[in-house]
């Protein structure tokens, strides 16, 4: 069996619903009115892939297991293709200057640059720019 999913929801539990719009506000994202509350938000990551964005005890309804603490557990790696080195120091910096803090320091490996950031509730996302091409 295979499937393409037309659509991606990443769902994270945040500590502060109203902090943690405001930090990924700061790295450029937007948020879905539509699917906003006081209990969660629909940040729009592109047009296929969202990262739901849900308070903790919110969230715990939706699992029977125990939230990990992302500062101290690694959950999950978030990655997402930028079009530029540029870009990825970019978006690291923005996420620094916004309260978050990078991961290690940057790394190049020619045919791909990458950088990682942790978001205010310590949820790793890497960002990394690909020359297709190179990798080939």
């Amino acid at each position: 069996m295979s499937f393409q999913p037309s659509k991606t929801f990443i769902n994270l539990p945040v500590s502060d619903l109203d902090q943690a719009v405001a930090f990924f506000t700061k790295l450029g994202f937007a948020f879905n009115p539509q699917f906003t509350d006081e209990n969660a938000t629909s940040m729009i990551i592109n047009d296929s892939t969202f990262a739901m964005l849900l308070v903790k005890p919110h969230f715990q309804t939706f699992t029977p297991k125990e939230i990990v603490d992302a500062k101290q557990s690694t959950e999950v790696l978030i990655a997402f293709l930028v079009e530029s080195r540029e870009k990825v120091d970019e978006i690291v910096n923005a996420a620094v200057n916004a309260g978050g803090s990078s991961i290690g320091s940057n790394k190049d490996y020619g045919f791909m640059y990458s950088w990682s950031f942790q978001d205010l509730d310590g949820h790793i996302w890497e960002v990394f720019y690909m020359d297709e091409q190179a990798a080939q």
